[in-house]
């Protein structure tokens, strides 16, 4: 790892000498906020079941049911809603909410306030970072036990930031005009890792700065594989730390032994572990025991923290770095103020009202118990195959009040169709009866729980 340090150094060097280095230069607001001021409850209230308790209109139940298109505007309450939907229009039907990732119901939770109204509307490098940016942001990188973290738009642009500023490592330190092929850096990303990373690659690959090298999912022998017969210099693995669409943990202690073997620049996409994971929530890194393993930490501020905005934790030097070349950090309007005071409250709060993490892994165990499906984390991924058969299981548990979305290609493999269910600290355990009851009815949970055990197994 003491080559990455060292090429990074030698990036920001001749970014300064080009004069080309950036600044953050924060705005100071009045009436800054007081952590000691926040208050912090024992246990659910009535306002955290806002964050799973939702209602739509019975038009909308309706033509959901149905399978019938809508552009969004059959609310129920306007002059057309009434004359489309009749006798339904102005009625709404209470659903339980399992499909959000607002894992610890911080969402609705009363201990954020507006005080600055939006905040200075500009990029992070004009006018739009203020101490409420720096405060969220020092928050972050204590969470995560990095030397320093940048503040995104969002999760998607932090990761796309990261990976083009990797890219323009080799392009600063490039002999020529262009680096050569062994100048690039390789990055090794796993199959099924985020779009935003994915994305993010391509970018950095149209502008011929890293090569790419896809492993299989969660297989670290064929990722030893293809470390071992690469021969570029500089080389990176990122990977999905808890996979959003199947709710299982990238192997990161295998991931820790292969850094140690190769080299290699660590980087994990932490937005669905982060708060959940951890004794202090500090992620899958601490859940694991690996935090000063892992290099480069990338979450999101709209999961588990139930607010917006995405981060980066890293060094101080690659920060410097990712704030003067990653595009779409450099080229985007900074979160609203009220938005991050909202996260640096809900930073706090989480860390300070364990009963969330506890609450929701409680009911984890209690869907497993129910079931006898061995699942690991709060994202329980139910493959059923078909659209059709997706489309009719969703529609089915929508008949008995649940908010469960049927997930289909593009964002999953065709013939690969689940139910993703997400769970809530603010979920209770007649919530999970209800649903495992209801899903009963549409999934044999007998064949689910085989097939989630066999494949895991292989993967291993």
């Amino acid at each position: 790892m003491v080559w990455w340090k060292e090429w990074v150094e030698q990036a920001i060097e001749k970014l300064e000498s080009l004069k080309l280095l950036r600044s953050l230069r924060p705005i100071h607001l009045s009436h800054g906020t007081n952590t000691n001021e926040f208050e912090v409850f024992d246990g659910l209230r009535q306002w955290d079941r806002a964050s799973v308790e939702v209602e739509i209109s019975e038009t909308t139940f309706h033509k959901w049911l149905r399978d019938i298109p809508s552009p969004g505007d059959d609310l129920g309450g306007s002059a057309v809603a009434y004359t489309e939907a009749g006798a339904n229009a102005g009625r709404f039907r209470k659903l339980i909410l399992f499909s959000g990732n607002d894992y610890l119901g911080l969402s609705s939770h009363p201990t954020a306030v507006q005080k600055h109204g939006m905040g200075p509307r500009g990029s992070a490098l004009i006018c739009g970072y203020t101490n409420y940016h720096r405060l969220l942001e020092s928050s972050l990188a204590k969470l995560k036990s990095k030397e320093d973290c940048l503040l995104c738009p969002t999760g998607f642009s932090a990761n796309m930031a990261f990976m083009t500023a990797v890219g323009n490592v080799s392009l600063l330190l490039a002999k020529g005009s262009q680096p050569s092929i062994d100048e690039r850096v390789a990055i090794f990303s796993d199959a099924l890792n985020h779009a935003s990373i994915i994305d993010g690659i391509r970018l950095a690959e149209k502008q011929k700065s890293v090569a790419a090298f896809v492993y299989q999912h969660c297989d670290m022998h064929h990722l030893n594989e293809l470390l071992t017969n690469c021969p570029m210099k500089k080389k990176v693995v990122i990977t999905d730390s808890l996979f959003s669409m199947d709710g299982d943990f990238a192997p990161l202690v295998e991931l820790v032994k292969l850094r140690k073997k190769h080299g290699f620049l660590l980087a994990i996409d932490d937005a669905h572990a982060t708060f959940v994971c951890g004794k202090t929530g500090g992620g899958a890194a601490e859940l694991f025991n690996c935090v000063s393993d892992v290099d480069i930490c990338i979450g999101t501020l709209s999961k588990a923290a139930g607010c917006h905005g995405g981060y980066i934790a890293c060094s101080k030097r690659w920060k410097q770095l990712i704030q003067s070349r990653g595009r779409s950090f450099i080229f985007s309007t900074s979160t609203p103020v009220p938005i991050t005071a909202a996260a640096h409250a809900a930073v706090i709060v989480a860390q300070k009202e364990m009963w969330r993490r506890k609450a929701i892994w409680n009911r984890v165990q209690d869907f497993r118990d129910l079931t006898g499906i061995p699942i690991t984390s709060p994202i329980i991924s139910l493959i059923v195959g078909s659209e059709a058969t997706a489309l009719q299981a969703s529609r089915h548990l929508l008949e008995f009040g649940f908010h469960i979305t049927a997930i289909r290609p593009p964002t999953v493999a065709p013939n690969s169709c689940r139910l993703r269910i997400t769970l809530s600290a603010a979920h209770t355990l007649d919530d999970i009866r209800n649903l495992t009851a209801a899903l009963s009815q549409c999934v044999n949970f007998s064949e689910i729980g085989f097939y989630c055990t066999s494949w895991n197994a292989a993967r291993l």
